[in-house]
């Protein structure tokens, strides 16, 4: 750079500098900046000066913006996610605000549910105590009124702007008796249902679980081929398909031992094509494109295939079980697919999402011998008591002592976990309530609605969009004691559940002014009251 003076001098910029004497800047700035005593001074500057309601005052006559926050959960102190996702949300209500728009933000928790009730269980173990639904209820909701304390302080260390004098609590009595008027408009119209089906459960918590709660992981399962024996199948492939003393069976292919106690019925796809492999002792059925695949599993290296009809032909065909005196009735589906297996389903209505569907097709039991700890009940005797995966080891066994497991071997796949403790669940058939995005054009529309917003990221959009499409129903049932009660009407001498919105409104009002507890001392009456035209009412909640 060349010298403006022309000299050799050094440039002298101090006159073209507005700097404080050193006097001047330590008595503005101190030397050290000391933290500890001044965040506590600038937040309660904030605080006593009323920034945020001056911040709103300034902006009242401007465009408001809304920020739709998802509320934390009041299980415990904030954590790194807690943080980033407050701070993002207060930058973008800051930075709002400084737009010139009004900003209004009230800060909630999301209190009830299972997180709460499963960390109190945990405490009640520890203490080896035994409580009943109101106790459990009260130390639920003092946990999260402690938590929702700590969360708001340490929210406020951040610097987070809001009325934090008026949050808004899932607990509170307005709250929940809003949440039942809704749910009686919702009842009024039509959407909410009871019904027998399998849903994801938890055998943890002992609930089901919606869809949202469900992550999906790798997990390492037995892959095993099970030979069904042919009861009347031959009628269907004739003489002309081998040697007619080696025994005849059906094939199929499972990664769920311990749902075969709960099989049905065996689904072939009606268009696809189907053999009979004979091999040196044996007689199987199943898909033509998948024999190949199933001799290189097996390890059979002699075997001669056998044209066999269309799965059509094989409706109503049976076979025996292969370890219970019942039969499996053949029947026709459209979900079979030639990507893995046998091409011959195994199929228990109670224990699948595919398998409920066809088995109503052909009136098939929705049948489930499993309990709500996932374990075997009374109604699967040899193994009564046990958890259904410990179970995969000893079906095993029993199927190859009975010369009918073709196949075995360890797979890892991709398996629904409860999305909080990262651990298994099952499909499981029992009652739950649904909402039923069928009736009352409620699928349409909610994507029209979606359509309506703006995403960003735009593949936020196609996601919650293909989530919709595929969706027929919501599970809107947990079996907990800690949350909103559903009120619900339970007959004696008859397994109707009842929902009437009239009933439902005034208990809304009576909660609105009570809180919920009121639910639980009905119930109580209804138990000691041996009068009562009305049987026992369940702990479900929304």
């Amino acid at each position: 750079m060349s010298n403006p003076t022309g000299t050799s001098e050094k440039p002298n910029y101090k006159s073209t500098l507005c700097l404080l004497s050193k006097g001047e800047a330590e008595a503005i700035f101190p030397q050290r900046a000391n933290l500890v005593q001044r965040e506590p001074e600038t937040l309660a500057f904030w605080e006593d000066g009323k920034i945020y309601e001056r911040l709103r005052e300034k902006n009242q006559d401007c465009p408001q913006f809304i920020l739709h926050d998802g509320p934390p959960y009041a299980n415990g102190r904030i954590h790194i996610g807690t943080v980033l996702n407050k701070v993002l949300k207060d930058i973008t209500l800051r930075s709002k605000a400084m737009a010139g728009f009004d900003v209004p933000y009230n800060p909630g928790w999301d209190c009830h549910g299972l997180p709460i009730e499963h960390k109190v269980m945990q405490e009640v173990r520890a203490e080896k105590k035994d409580i009943g639904t109101f106790e459990l209820r009260q130390r639920c909701r003092d946990y999260a009124l402690h938590f929702i304390d700590v969360m708001e302080e340490d929210f406020k260390r951040l610097g987070v702007l809001g009325h934090w004098d008026k949050p808004y609590r899932t607990l509170d009595p307005s709250f929940e008796g809003h949440e039942l008027h809704l749910f009686a408009t919702l009842v009024e119209k039509g959407m909410v249902y009871r019904n027998l089906k399998p849903v994801y459960w938890c055998p943890g918590y002992e609930t089901a679980l919606a869809e949202a709660e469900v992550e999906y992981m790798d997990h390492t399962s037995p892959s095993i081929y099970v030979k069904f024996p042919s009861i009347d199948v031959e009628d269907v492939v004739g003489k002309n398909c081998g040697d007619t003393s080696k025994p005849l069976s059906v094939l199929i292919w499972t990664t769920t031992p311990w749902t075969l106690p709960a099989n049905l019925a065996i689904t072939f796809h009606p268009d696809f094509e189907y053999v009979v492999m004979e091999t040196d002792t044996d007689r199987m059925v199943m898909a033509r494109e998948l024999a190949a695949q199933v001799a290189a599993e097996a390890g059979i290296e002699n075997y001669t295939l056998h044209d066999a009809p269309r799965g059509s032909e094989f409706e109503n065909k049976k076979c025996k079980h292969p370890f219970i005196d019942r039969e499996s009735l053949l029947i026709l589906g459209d979900h079979v697919t030639l990507e893995a297996g046998s091409g011959c389903v195994h199929t228990a209505p109670g224990h699948g999402h595919e398998d409920y569907l066809v088995g109503l097709k052909y009136g098939l039991e929705i049948y489930s011998p499993v309990d709500g700890r996932g374990r075997f009940t009374s109604q699967f005797p040899e193994f009564e008591g046990q958890e259904v995966e410990a179970s995969n080891k000893g079906i095993i066994k029993l199927l190859d002592d009975k010369g009918l497991l073709l196949a075995e071997k360890k797979i890892t796949h991709s398996y629904p976990h409860d999305w909080r403790e990262k651990k298994p669940i099952i499909f499981r058939a029992t009652p739950q309530w649904f909402i039923s995005l069928e009736r009352a054009n409620l699928r349409d529309q909610l994507l029209a609605a979606v359509d309506q917003v703006e995403w960003i990221p735009k593949w936020g959009k196609d996601r919650i969009s293909a989530m919709l499409d595929n969706r027929v129903e919501w599970c809107i049932s947990r079996q907990r004691a800690w949350g909103v009660p559903i009120p619900a009407i339970h007959l004696k001498n008859s397994d109707d559940s009842l929902l009437d919105p009239g009933f439902i409104r005034k208990f809304a009002d009576l909660v609105t002014e009570t809180g919920v507890d009121v639910w639980y001392e009905f119930i109580e009456g209804v138990e000691n009251d041996r009068t009562s035209r009305l049987k026992k009412l369940v702990d479900e909640t929304l």
